[in-house]
């Protein structure tokens, strides 16, 4: 699999709401999340913060971690709110301590990251009572939008990858062009 990052120079579209909804609102990120406003939650691939700023009012620490400081300067120039952090990280190896973080997440980007090392990471920084939710584009979709099919996972795919990484999938769903997976802590 292709593990590439989005092009900084096409980041606009990364702010496009009906784009974006299309695939995973709001409402069913934050639903899977179930953050209390006291939660550390962690952004996976924030990009421009746009489901950052989403997750950011029902949380008490967010952590936007991308790769690309280019992503982090676009999310500021927008305008972070007070209680989002940007870490410019990858997410195999991110600064934080071990069981420090309450829930994390990735829309859209787990194609780049996927591998044992960073799910070995996720599980590392999450709490015992931990939630990785993940949204991504789907190796069954038809590649109209996203990255190529051949550089995307299955749902199947990713629920075997997580639970061997020390997750138990309480949710995956394969969509048209995506796929949803909520999992927990094992």
């Amino acid at each position: 699999m292709g593990h590439h990052t989005f092009d900084p120079e096409k980041a606009d579209r990364l702010d496009d709401a009906e784009r974006r909804y299309r695939y995973v609102s709001m409402e069913e990120l934050v639903g899977a999340l179930d953050p209390s406003p006291e939660d550390v939650v962690v952004d996976l691939g924030s990009g421009t913060g746009f489901y950052t700023d989403d997750v950011a009012g029902f949380a008490g620490t967010v952590y936007a971690v991308d790769v690309q400081e280019e992503m982090h300067d676009r999310y500021r120039q927008k305008g972070l709110p007070g209680n989002v952090e940007p870490v410019t990280a990858g997410v195999s190896g991110m600064p934080f301590g071990d069981g420090s973080v309450d829930a994390a997440y990735s829309t859209m980007t787990y194609h780049e990251f996927a591998s044992p090392e960073a799910l070995a990471e996720i599980r590392r920084v999450l709490s015992p009572d931990g939630r990785l939710v993940v949204a991504d584009w789907s190796a069954n979709g038809d590649g109209d939008r996203g990255p190529p099919t051949d550089e995307r996972y299955d749902a199947e795919e990713a629920v075997g990858a997580v639970e061997d990484a020390g997750f138990e999938v309480e949710r995956a769903d394969e969509r048209t062009e995506t796929f949803f997976t909520v999992s927990a802590v094992a």
